[in-house]
């Protein structure tokens, strides 16, 4: 049992603590509830909850959310094409996020799939600089597609 002031009242009966409680006009809360004997606190629910709010949106706002940016190509793209995307995908990735490389296949492109693998593959050795795979190249219906990270130092 913790006092008002947070002073150590000992082990007490929960009828002894609701009845210093009432006295104090405030409320009995359990603090610890999985310690042997439980753990509760004489104080102001409401102020309790308000704090513990607080704390959330304070972790909340230091917290960094990484967006996934993605990046469209074709099997037929050109290489200053190419380069513009990768240009690209250097600047998401210095600016912390997450690059998802994406090769779709329209038509009779499908049946080339894995002979234009090599796109997505020259994409990731052109960024291997700054960037590390985060999931390898993964067919998933009529696209190709691979998963960037930026490099942790």
């Amino acid at each position: 049992m913790i006092g008002v002031n947070g002073e150590q009242l000992g082990i007490m009966s929960a009828k002894e603590a609701q009845k210093l409680a009432r006295e104090a006009e405030l409320d009995l809360v359990k603090i610890a509830p999985t310690a042997k004997p439980p753990v509760c606190k004489i104080i102001d629910y409401g102020k309790y909850r308000y704090e513990l709010a607080r704390k959330e949106k304070e972790a909340r706002k230091k917290q960094k959310t990484v967006e996934i940016k993605e990046i469209r190509l074709s099997p037929n793209i050109d290489e200053n094409d190419l380069n513009t995307k990768v240009n690209n995908a250097r600047k998401f990735l210095s600016k912390g996020n997450k690059v998802k490389v994406t090769l779709r296949f329209r038509g009779r492109e499908m049946a080339h799939m894995q002979a234009n693998r090599y796109i997505l593959e020259d994409v990731a050795k052109s960024l291997s600089d700054i960037a590390v795979i985060d999931r390898p190249i993964k067919q998933e219906g009529r696209t190709l597609t691979l998963f960037l990270m930026e490099k942790r130092s």
